[in-house]
C-alpha cells in the first residue's frame, strides 16, 4: 500500500469486538466509499477468514498482518493509515506498543479501553511525543465512555442555551440497560483488579477522581461517589453503584479540565444505577451493591479469581450472540443543576447491546469522525477525550448513523 492510502485500519479485527466493528464499517461505508479502511491482525489466515465471513462486499478489503508486540510491523501499519482503531485488549497487557507507534509516527488513534491505570501510564509516557508528532490519541470511544462524556457535553450545551450558564452539579443514572459480557471485557477487569491488589500506589490512584486530569488542573472539590444503597430524592428512586463509573467519571473530569473548566471549577459528577422505588427498589439496590462488592472481593483473592476466570466468566473471543446484541439497549438519565439552583434533565439512549452492538457503532463513527471530519490543523496532537475533540460532530454522527439519541426531557 502507498503511504497513508487508508483512512482507517481496524487493528485486532478478528477479536470479538473487532468483528462487530468490521461488520458495521462494511455495512455503513462499504470498502472504497467515503471511508477507505482495512483490517489488521497477527494472522493472515484469520484475517482472510474474517474477510470471507463478511461476504462478497468485502472482497477488496485490504489486509495488514501485524502483531501487537512487533514494533517494526506496527510502524509499517501506522505509515499506511491516517487513523488506527484498536480493539486489542486487555490494553494494559497488549496496547502500549501500538500507542507508542502512533504517537511517534503522527498517526491518529482511538480505542474502547476502560482501563484507567493504563490510560494514565500512556499519558505519562507518550503524550509529549504525540504533541510533537501531531498524533491525536482518543481513548474510551465505546460504551465507556462516549454516552457519559458526550451525555454531559450535551447537557451542558443545552444548559448554556437555556440558562446562559453550565451546571455545576450533574448526576447520571442508568435507568435501563440490557446487554452481555465478553471474554475480553472480563480479562480487562480481572487484570485491573490483579494489578491493584499488588500495588498500593495504584489503589490510591484508582481512588482519585482526577487521576486522568493534566497536572495542576484538578480542582479541590470532594466528588460524590455512590458506594452503597441510597435513596436519591432527585430521581425518587433507590440507587446502587454502577461499575462503569470508575472510568466514566474520570473521563468527564478530564474533559472539564482540558476545556479549562468549562463546566465550572467546582463541578461535581457521579453515576449510579436506578433500582426502583419502595421496598422492592431498596432490596434491589442492596442486592446489586452486594453483588458488585462480592465480585470485586473474589477478583482480589487469587484462588477465587482463578475460579471466576475458569468457570464463571466468558473466555476471550466469546460474547453475547448477534440476537442478544440486537435486542440489547440502554437508557441513561442526566440531571444538571446550575450554581443558582436551576435544573435540566436529559437522556441518552442506544438501540443495541451497550458493550458490543452499540459500542461497535460508536467506535466506528469515532474513527470515521477522526479521519474525515477533523483536519490535522483543527486539533493539535496529544491525548483527547471524545467530548473535547469530537463534540457536536460525533454527537450528530451517532444520532444519524449509530442508533443513539440525545434529548432534553421534562423535569418531573
Amino acid at each position: 500500500m502507498n503511504a497513508r492510502s487508508l483512512d482507517v485500519i481496524a487493528f485486532g479485527a478478528t477479536s470479538f469486538v473487532g468483528r462487530i466493528l468490521c461488520r458495521y464499517l462494511l455495512d455503513e461505508f462499504g470498502t472504497h466509499g467515503a471511508l477507505k479502511w482495512g483490517v489488521a491482525g497477527r494472522s493472515r489466515a484469520r484475517l482472510e477468514e474474517l474477510r470471507d465471513a463478511l461476504g462478497a462486499g468485502a472482497a477488496r478489503l485490504p489486509l495488514v498482518v501485524a502483531d501487537a508486540a512487533d514494533d517494526a510491523a506496527l510502524r509499517k501499519l501506522c505509515a499506511s493509515a491516517r487513523v488506527v482503531v484498536s480493539t486489542v485488549g486487555p490494553y494494559a497487557l497488549h496496547g502500549e506498543p501500538l500507542v507508542r507507534a502512533c504517537a511517534e509516527s503522527g498517526t491518529d488513534y482511538c480505542d474502547l479501553t476502560g482501563e484507567v491505570q493504563w490510560i494514565r501510564r500512556m499519558l505519562q509516557r507518550h503524550e509529549q511525543t504525540a504533541r510533537a508528532s501531531g498524533a491525536r490519541i482518543v481513548h474510551c470511544c465505546g460504551f465507556d465512555s462516549i454516552p457519559s462524556d458526550l451525555g454531559v457535553y450535551f447537557l451542558q450545551r443545552e444548559a448554556r442555551r437555556t440558562f446562559g450558564a453550565p451546571c455545576t452539579r450533574v448526576k447520571m443514572r442508568v435507568q435501563a440497560m440490557r446487554g452481555g459480557f465478553s471474554g475480553g471485557t472480563a480479562a480487562s477487569v480481572m487484570n485491573v483488579i490483579k494489578e491493584a491488589v499488588s500495588d498500593p500506589a495504584l489503589r490510591k490512584e484508582l481512588a482519585d477522581p482526577y487521576s486522568l486530569c493534566p497536572p495542576g488542573t484538578a480542582p479541590k472539590v470532594r466528588q460524590p461517589e455512590v458506594r452503597s444503597p441510597q435513596f436519591d430524592a432527585d430521581f425518587d428512586a433507590w440507587i446502587a453503584p454502577f461499575v462503569m463509573s470508575a472510568i466514566n467519571t474520570r473521563i468527564v473530569h478530564r474533559t472539564n479540565a482540558l476545556a479549562q473548566h468549562a463546566y465550572g471549577a467546582d463541578f461535581a459528577y457521579d453515576e449510579a444505577l436506578l433500582t426502583g422505588r419502595g421496598l422492592k427498589g431498596g432490596l434491589a439496590a442492596g442486592a446489586t451493591t452486594a453483588g458488585v462488592a462480592g465480585f470485586m472481593v473474589a477478583g482480589a483473592i487469587g484462588p477465587l479469581r482463578t475460579t471466576l476466570e475458569r468457570f464463571v466468566l466468558p473466555k476471550p473471543g466469546a460474547g453475547p450472540s448477534p440476537d442478544a446484541q440486537r435486542t440489547g439497549r440502554f437508557d441513561l438519565r442526566f440531571l444538571g443543576i446550575t450554581a443558582d439552583g436551576r435544573r435540566i434533565r436529559t437522556k441518552v439512549t442506544g438501540d443495541r447491546d451497550p458493550g458490543y452492538g452499540s459500542t461497535g457503532k460508536m467506535l466506528g463513527q469515532a474513527a470515521a469522525c477522526l479521519a474525515l471530519d477533523i483536519e490535522k490543523g483543527a486539533a493539535a496532537g496529544g491525548f483527547w477525550t471524545p467530548a473535547t475533540i469530537f463534540g457536536d460532530r460525533l454527537l450528530q454522527r451517532l444520532v444519524d448513523h449509530a442508533g443513539l439519541t440525545f434529548d432534553v426531557v421534562a423535569d418531573s
